[in-house]
């Protein structure tokens, strides 16, 4: 077996163990409570994040969108410079750090608030700015990344995307979302044609 695959071998499996990692940690309240606010929404949710962080964000804000909760990322820097403006009391902020000390994500926490939105911190450290400020604290977190350093944002980043996957899965099941609602928001690509062609035949 080749160095190259071992190397592929290891990561994968590594990756696999974060989600369960990410299952140990989380706090069944803090996660309940985190289905509750995104399903009882009136207005949107955004997303923020720097780095991989931003990457979760998108995605997750892209999900969300796709079960009928409005959705956008926010890119850090423009917050900051008038993207704030987004915001609306009863909206929701998800604030995603690895480590919660990251200033960019931390300086959007007051001016969010003071707007009227509801503001969840996603990091590791319980002791963190972004944990202690954030109306809701969702401790996500992983053994280990999948690089021999330890520092590239792998395993991490998947146990936040798959954290809130499940959350997005969960918010179906609480607003019942339907097939015919995915159909509209989702006319295309495979997903659409296999919703019009059960629209079709059933």
């Amino acid at each position: 077996m080749s160095e190259v695959y071992e190397s592929i071998k290891n990561t994968l499996e590594i990756e696999s163990k974060a989600i369960l990692d990410a299952l140990s940690v989380i706090d069944p309240q803090a996660v309940e409570q985190a289905v509750d606010v995104i399903a009882s929404c009136k207005g949107k949710v955004a997303t923020s994040g720097c780095g991989t962080s931003g990457a979760a964000g998108k995605k997750i804000a892209h999900t969300l969108n796709c079960v009928n909760r409005p959705a956008l990322f926010l890119t850090p820097s423009d917050a900051v410079h008038g993207g704030m403006g987004v915001l609306s009391k009863g909206d929701v902020l998800i604030l995603l750090s690895k480590g919660g000390t990251t200033a960019e994500i931390n300086n959007l926490i007051g001016p969010a608030k003071t707007k009227g939105a509801f503001v969840i911190g996603v990091c590791e450290k319980e002791e963190s700015q972004l944990a202690r400020e954030s109306d809701l604290y969702l401790k996500i977190m992983v053994e280990r990344e999948a690089d021999r350093f330890g520092l590239l944002a792998t395993s991490s980043t998947l146990g936040v995307i798959a954290v809130f996957d499940a959350i997005a899965v969960a918010v179906m099941e609480r607003t019942g979302f339907t097939e015919e609602q995915f159909g509209v928001i989702h006319p295309g690509g495979a997903v659409g044609e296999k919703l019009l062609h059960k629209k079709l035949y059933d």
